[in-house]
């Protein structure tokens, strides 16, 4: 997983300028992305489209420890995320993760990355990761 242009423009304005760097609220938002968003994209870059994934919204995670571990510059979901089972649609192969700081629209896109495998999502599919299936590595 990447850094967003955005978060990093944050961090080096931190670090340097003595600027706060946002609140980016209690939640983090994950999305599903049909190709990768990029580190100039936001939460819609490459986002599942609704006539795809009829069900398909963004999950909300908190930004506490029952939402992530954090040990040693890495990151891991604490518990299962589950995004809303497959209603109808087109179908989607799904190739990214993001996680930004909206539950719908553009949002800020802080981090992305490929999954490990591709997920075709169609009719009655449920995307999940079970706990500590997802990882960011600060380095």
């Amino acid at each position: 997983m990447s850094k967003s242009n955005v978060l990093e423009n944050d961090i080096v304005d931190f670090l340097f300028n003595n600027v706060s760097i946002p609140s980016y609220g209690a939640n983090l938002y994950l999305s599903l992305h049909t190709a990768d968003p990029g580190e100039g994209g936001d939460q819609e870059t490459n986002e599942v489209s609704t006539a795809a994934y009829t069900s398909y919204a963004r999950v909300a995670v908190s930004r506490d420890s029952g939402g992530w571990t954090v040990a040693s510059n890495t990151s891991t979901n604490a518990a299962l995320i589950q995004f809303p089972q497959c209603t109808g649609g087109t179908g989607a192969t799904i190739t990214h993760l993001g996680i930004g700081t909206s539950s719908t629209g553009p949002g800020i896109l802080l981090i992305s990355g490929a999954l490990n495998a591709s997920l075709n999502v169609s009719n009655l599919i449920q995307p999940q990761f079970a706990a500590s299936a997802l990882t960011y590595t600060e380095d």
